[in-house]
């Protein structure tokens, strides 16, 4: 308990700062009022403006009333567009998760499985191949990644559209293209650019923790024991071989809705990070300072989830906490 405890305070202390560099970016760093008003408006109307919004007030209360109106879920008001950024974000939202959902299906679940495989039958030529294959993965850039797919798939084989979200319907508020033939179609060349680089790191890692574990005392007995190969690997050894994989797919799948800006730009994706993107070309600060906020509590939360996680995976985290060693 002491150390979920700790993990949800270091989580508070991460966003507590996260809010205050929001915080600096909004109020330090120009006047809020000016930004918003323009030169048009009369100095009394902007001394009125700064009163309706308690600029006026000490830093530390205009901080505290920041952070407040955060957990009330209000995230300010867009310059660029003129509404309420919270409902900017609604609108985005359901795109980038349905991108980020694709890519971490691509990255983890086929880069274990693969990597799995490759330890399993480490001098198979179809197993070099892939390993090679992940290399290349790697190495590529996201954005020429993306551009290479659309050209082969979009423009030379004319299978899936180089851009847009395709179709979507309504399911309770949530315009999702997970229901549509076009909308899953326009998923599946910006999913596999955003997963493709993560899929070659989790495919080696899983691979090398594999290749240790395998050669465990306690698969040995397993082995000597006459299980079959199929359940020393999948059930005996890929257990022991998941912790570092999980705490790299924790922190890859946080890092897809960072980096998912390049993708959503090459492919025109109507999500967070396109809106990003606009909001720096138009230097819309309040907006950029939400999505700064927004992309530090999916990094907090996934990786606090990923701690807990430990409990679950490995228990000999949770015995290490009451038992000492001797």
């Amino acid at each position: 308990m002491f150390s979920v405890l700790t993990r949800l305070f270091h989580a508070l202390a991460t966003m507590a700062a996260m809010a205050l560099i929001a915080f600096s970016l909004l109020h330090l760093l120009g006047d809020p009022v000016e930004n918003m008003a323009g030169q048009e408006v009369s100095v009394e109307d902007k001394e009125r403006l700064r009163e309706a919004f308690g600029l006026n007030a000490s830093v530390p209360e205009r901080f505290a009333s920041f952070v407040l109106a955060l957990v009330q879920g209000d995230l300010g008001r867009s310059l660029q567009y003129r509404r309420p950024i919270a409902d900017l974000f609604a609108e985005r939202v359901p795109a980038t998760v349905e991108l980020v959902l694709v890519a971490a299906i691509v990255s983890i679940v086929v880069g274990t499985l693969l990597g799995v495989w490759a330890a399993a039958k480490p001098d198979n030529f179809l197993s070099r191949l892939v390993l090679t294959g992940s290399v290349v993965g790697v190495s590529l850039p996201t954005f020429a990644t993306g551009t290479l797919l659309i050209y082969l798939f979009a423009v030379a084989v004319p299978i899936f559209p180089a851009f847009g979200r395709g179709e979507t319907v309504d399911i309770w508020g949530w315009q999702t293209g997970l229901l549509t033939r076009s909308g899953l179609m326009a998923l599946v060349l910006p999913g596999a650019t955003l997963g493709l680089f993560q899929l070659g790191i989790v495919l080696r890692l899983m691979r090398a923790e594999m290749l240790d574990v395998l050669r465990a005392n306690f698969v040995l007995f397993a082995r000597a024991r006459g299980l079959p190969e199929r359940s020393v690997v999948l059930v005996h050894a890929l257990r022991s071989a998941m912790l570092p994989v999980v705490t790299v797919a924790g922190i890859n799948l946080a890092g897809l809705v960072a980096y998912s800006l390049i993708t959503e730009t090459v492919f025109q994706w109507p999500g967070l990070g396109l809106l990003f993107i606009d909001a720096v070309q138009f230097a819309d600060v309040p907006l950029l300072a939400a999505y700064m906020v927004f992309v530090a509590f999916v990094f907090v939360t996934i990786n606090l989830a990923v701690d807990l996680a430990y409990r679950f995976i490995d228990p000999r985290i949770r015995a290490g906490q009451t038992m000492q060693p001797g």
